[in-house]
């Protein structure tokens, strides 16, 4: 374990980006009076959205494969005034919700009163992590990390976020319920989620996260904490995070992405390094490799995935990912999956 804790930290301690903080899913420029239409005091309206149609193959002990929707969201943005905006965005895919309906994924308001000080009301995506925050339309491999999906979960919540930011430094902090999307909070107490991150060069960024709250009742807490970095140089990109997570978590949390909650011990961490590169045929080979471990107090709960693929660009709007992963366990099963996904954006 401390050998692959070694490797990661120089991998990303020798790692860019200037990643947003996405609160919502399509991850753009935020909608103000000079980046829209608008006019005078008419209220400005975008809509935008993308459709990530699948076909999977799940190794199990007998093979299962499908095609399905991974998402399919639509959304709306503007200003409503100099600096009010808004942001909404329903998911739509039939095969994504327990009624086969769809259902609200991001509502939120902003009120900017400078670069580096916003106020956000509504349900959006909590500060933390570089990987959660980065739009799935834009996700180097088809899924995010497992570790990500089970530390961070859940990714949605409601609350007030406030954030800001400028070349170099971004921050953002957020009170939310704590229970996940669409659900009310069940305790008097709200969590704080917060991230900031700076740009050391113009290559690398370094960021780091923090939570601290109540999931399940009034008297059991979480701590998690998340560093992070990303490298650009040229067409070349590596990044990765680490994450340590202990205390309470609650298994009926919700987000709108990434998988079901685990089963957790009471201490539990992991990691992943990921590294692409965009070749001049708008082909990009990427690999990944994470870990986790569900529980630090006892043994034979390590999972680490190998991820390896390609995505292929037809276009700025259109793409193809395709990604092999490679499953090992220590209690070893046959789940390995091939994953082929077909993107648009509009």
């Amino acid at each position: 374990m401390k050998n692959k804790l070694i490797l990661l930290a120089i991998f990303l301690f020798v790692l860019q980006g200037n990643q947003l903080f996405a609160q919502g899913c399509d991850g753009g420029d935020e909608p103000t009076k000079e980046n829209t239409e608008a006019k005078s005091e008419t209220p400005s309206v975008k809509v935008f959205g993308f459709v990530q149609s699948t076909y999977d193959t799940r190794f199990l002990d007998q093979t299962e494969n499908s095609f399905n929707f991974r998402r399919a969201r639509v959304g709306v943005t503007g200003a409503v005034s100099d600096n009010v905006t808004y942001y909404v965005v329903l998911e739509t895919g039939p095969m994504l919700s327990a009624t086969g309906s769809a259902y609200l994924l991001d509502a939120f308001m902003t009120y900017h009163h400078n670069d580096m000080v916003k106020v956000s009301v509504g349900s959006f995506k909590q500060p933390f992590g570089l990987e959660t925050n980065t739009a799935c339309n834009n996700l180097m491999t088809i899924e995010r990390s497992y570790v990500n999906d089970q530390l961070v979960s859940p990714q949605r919540d409601m609350g007030v976020m406030l954030l800001g930011s400028n070349d170099k430094f971004k921050y953002a902090v957020a009170l939310i319920n704590g229970s996940g999307l669409g659900i009310k909070d069940n305790n008097k107490k709200k969590d704080i989620s917060g991230r900031i991150s700076y740009k050391a060069f113009d290559f690398l960024t370094l960021g780091g996260s923090f939570r601290y709250g109540y999931p399940t009742n009034n008297d059991d807490d979480r701590t998690t904490y998340g560093l992070d970095a990303e490298a650009n140089y040229n067409n070349f990109k590596v990044s990765g995070e680490y994450f340590y997570d202990k205390g309470a978590f609650s298994t009926i949390a919700s987000s709108g992405c990434g998988a079901a909650p685990a089963t957790l011990g009471p201490k539990r961490q992991g990691a992943y390094v990921m590294a692409s590169y965009m070749t001049k045929w708008n082909l990009q080979p990427v690999v990944k490799y994470e870990f986790f471990d569900s529980c630090l107090d006892f043994k034979n709960n390590m999972t680490e995935v190998v991820t390896t693929g390609f995505n292929y660009n037809i276009n700025k709007s259109t793409r193809v990912q395709v990604n092999y992963q490679y499953k090992t366990e220590s209690i070893e099963i046959d789940n390995d999956a091939l994953l082929i996904q077909f993107q648009v954006k509009f």
